[in-house]
């Protein structure tokens, strides 16, 4: 692929997965992922990140194309998980040289991982490497989301290399920056993105957020997805309010049922609920839906409503990891309703109820119990949850 000049001496030198079908062996990639690295020349040659070792050798051609046979002197270091990382050891057979710079915490894990110790640069918040008519500066944002992260600012270019940070799901198809592509398809990716990897840190991507607000930044440059530069405001402000778990009004209806019968109250209540005037409604099957998509709409929505029957005298077992899965990642604030179905002796409503008061959630009403098969006795009792999760929904119109 061609190579892209983001700013003066700054080139986009990464890669894409279009291969990989699990990111982290968990959450599914259907528009594939990027591995983004950023070789920064002055008088001093400096590349900030790598990428997968599957696709070293194309990220050395990469660094070929645009320095030839000069040496790289420098590895900057933003995050240490493999997926940034594991090119660390063919490149330093490349480039013997080359000093490695980040963290105390980060320099920790390349010998760990790598069992490299030397030569390396330990950098400290606030300092600075310079290049030779290019300056780079370092900031720590532990915990977004390993604790040795930190982010490199290039003042002279108004460049920030933000690691994972600001950064999305979804290979980059042809261009490189928001401006050569159409950003919409990514803003979903963004979300789930952060839902699934950063999401448990919040309280970290707030302090983060309020410590590099003072940057002039024109140029975000994250190590997935594209380079932010005409939609910045806007990526900022979907991290500022996923951190913050600031939902926007709309329901997620999350079940699983064995014979089809709490299915039926999932559908009712979905009908109840739109009859209320709600359009933003999300329904998902808990054992055929991708878990990284209910994540995404479980951070984008404010309401949720989970049901499933009783199983083995305990929740049915999609439904028990939902629940795992929301409580890992700590989430505050939920207007939150439940519902499910028994046949000869109840345990997933109760158990559903004690998830909400351990997570302390906003509960909505009562909630739906139905011993055995669905039947019409049921409307009155899905249309109250509903109307009571359309209720708090109109407040906020």
């Amino acid at each position: 692929m061609a190579i892209t000049e983001i700013a003066p001496g700054i080139h986009y030198v990464g890669v894409n997965d279009r291969t990989t079908t699990r990111f982290e062996g968990l959450w599914s990639l259907p528009q594939g992922v990027s591995y983004n690295a950023y070789l920064v020349t002055g008088e001093k040659t400096a590349l900030i990140d790598t990428v997968e070792e599957a696709f070293g050798s194309r990220l050395e051609a990469n660094i070929r194309e645009v320095i030839g046979d000069r040496k790289l002197d420098y590895l900057v270091i933003n995050h240490m998980e493999p997926d940034h990382s594991s090119s660390i050891t063919a490149l330093r057979r490349l480039y013997p040289d080359l000093q490695i710079v980040s963290n105390a915490k980060a320099l920790q894990m390349v010998e760990g991982f790598y069992g490299i110790a030397g030569p390396t640069l330990e950098v400290r918040e606030g300092d600075t490497l310079d290049l030779g008519g290019k300056h780079l500066t370092f900031h720590l944002i532990p915990m977004v989301h390993w604790p040795e992260t930190m982010v490199t600012w290039c003042a002279g270019e108004q460049t920030l290399f933000t690691g994972d940070a600001l950064g999305c799901f979804g290979a980059l198809d042809g261009g490189i920056t928001d401006s050569e592509i159409d950003p919409e398809r990514y803003w979903d990716e963004m979300r789930r993105y952060y839902a699934c990897i950063v999401g448990k840190y919040g309280a970290p991507v707030q302090k983060a957020l309020q410590k590099l607000a003072a940057l002039p930044v024109r140029t975000a440059c994250p190590t997935h997805g594209p380079v932010w530069q005409q939609q910045l405001g806007r990526v900022i402000d979907l991290y500022d309010r996923m951190s913050r778990y600031e939902g926007e009004p709309g329901v997620v209806i999350a079940y699983a049922s064995m014979y089809g019968n709490t299915e039926q109250l999932a559908e009712r209540l979905a009908r109840e609920i739109a009859a209320e005037g709600v359009r933003d409604i999300r329904v998902y099957n808990l054992s055929y839906a991708d878990p990284s998509v209910v994540l995404r709409d479980v951070f984008r929505f404010d309401t949720l409503l989970v049901g499933g029957p009783t199983y083995n005298a305990g929740l049915f077992p999609p439904v028990a990891e939902l629940l795992d899965k929301l409580a890992a990642r700590c989430i505050p604030q939920r207007r939150f309703g439940w519902f499910g179905s028994f046949t000869w002796a109840g345990a997933s409503v109760r158990l559903l109820g004690e998830f909400a008061q351990k997570m302390k959630w906003e509960t909505l009403c009562e909630p739906v119990e139905m011993k055995q098969g669905f039947s019409g006795k049921m409307h009155d009792a899905c249309r109250t949850l509903a109307r009571s999760a359309a209720e708090g929904l109109r407040d906020k119109a």
